[in-house]
């Protein structure tokens, strides 16, 4: 009895496929994994950075003012935690509540806490 010279191959081909579905797979919960970790990147940037993406259109750039008030002395104002519930709560009709949450809150409410 003959052995069929294309079997090897058939294997290799059958493995072949089995190996890229399998990493194709991997690969897809790697991306779930980075997308995951570039949102708790977002959190850990600096306080600047934050103020800059969430508060600058209506704080101005330079915590000037713009629309909303200027920030530049706000520490002398306002406590830490107090910036910190303004930030969570919003304030009057102009500052909308919840525009930075979580650890990127606290950052910042610390930040301009300093500026006095």
């Amino acid at each position: 009895m003959k052995k069929n010279p294309i079997l090897p191959y058939v294997w290799t081909a059958v493995i072949g496929i089995i190996l890229i579905i399998s990493l194709s797979f991997y690969g897809l919960s790697q991306g779930e994994e980075a997308a995951g970790e570039k949102d708790q990147n977002k959190a850990a940037a600096n306080p600047e950075e934050i103020f800059s993406q969430n508060c600058a259109s209506c704080h101005g750039q330079n915590l000037e003012g713009v629309v909303g008030p200027a920030l530049n002395k706000i520490g002398g104002k306002y406590s830490q935690d107090e910036i910190r519930s303004i930030i969570a709560e919003g304030k009057g009709s102009a500052m909308p509540a919840g525009l930075i949450e979580g650890e990127a809150a606290d950052k910042v409410a610390a930040w301009l806490a300093e500026k006095k």
